[in-house]
């Protein structure tokens, strides 16, 4: 048994799917919620504030890209980690999942050892990144119109406020730990996304380019074939 106290909402509109992770998942110690579509999902998060959400993408009322880029919408549901749930052979591309703000994916059928094992990687993830030299006070970094607050996932640049999805936070937070540095795309994926969790080739690529859209095309230097930097 776990003797952690994370909590998991399971949303899919398939009893039997919800009735047999919900049953694997509270034998290793979880509280399990479940909803049966987007639109409960998301109600269900704001009341509950889960750690991690495993979403099923075709639903009724509110698919899971729809209601994914809802919930991350909600300040007090900023840090929660979402794995989107898919078929084998769905139609499903997971550039939208990522674009959506899903931090991963689960393909079912799924065997329980399995699923258990990929639940405790995600929820290993939701530490954040912590940015060392260039820290201004214990709670923000500041560096040139960029003042980025570590508690809230909130950045101000140029005078404009705005919350950012945790895997953006956290790989901006990553970048300006140290500007200048090359970080090798292994070294992105290992410390924003941790060495056991599973993403596509394009998912770096996918957070780079909605973090340039929110703080401009000037600070994030991409060195084909290596890496990403961040520069003043």
């Amino acid at each position: 048994m776990s003797d952690t106290k994370y909590k998991i909402l399971l949303v899919d509109d398939e009893v039997d799917i919800l009735e047999f992770i919900s049953y694997n998942l509270e034998k290793e110690g979880y509280k399990v919620y479940t909803a049966q579509n987007g639109l409960e999902a998301i109600k269900v998060a704001e009341k509950k504030t889960p750690d991690l959400i495993i979403l099923d993408v075709m639903m009724p009322e509110m698919d899971g890209i729809a209601a994914c880029e809802e919930i991350r919408k909600i300040p007090s549901l900023n840090s929660v980690v979402i794995a989107f749930l898919t078929a084998r052979g769905e139609d499903y591309s997971q550039i939208a999942g990522f674009e959506a703000g899903a931090d991963d994916y689960i393909t079912k059928p799924i065997r329980p050892k399995v699923l258990v094992s990929r639940v405790k990687a995600l929820l290993k993830r939701t530490g954040g990144v912590a940015p060392d030299q260039v820290v201004e006070n214990s709670t923000t970094i500041t560096i040139g119109d960029l003042v980025i607050d570590k508690e809230r996932y909130l950045i101000n640049t140029r005078g404009q406020e705005m919350i950012l999805p945790r895997k953006e936070f956290e790989l901006l937070s990553l970048l300006v730990s140290k500007p200048g540095k090359v970080f090798t795309r292994e070294e992105i994926y290992y410390s924003v996304w941790g060495e056991n969790v599973v993403v596509g080739d394009r998912t770096i690529d996918v957070h780079i380019r909605k973090l340039r859209e929110k703080i401009g095309n000037d600070h994030i230097k991409t060195l084909k074939g290596i890496g990403y930097k961040f520069v003043e």
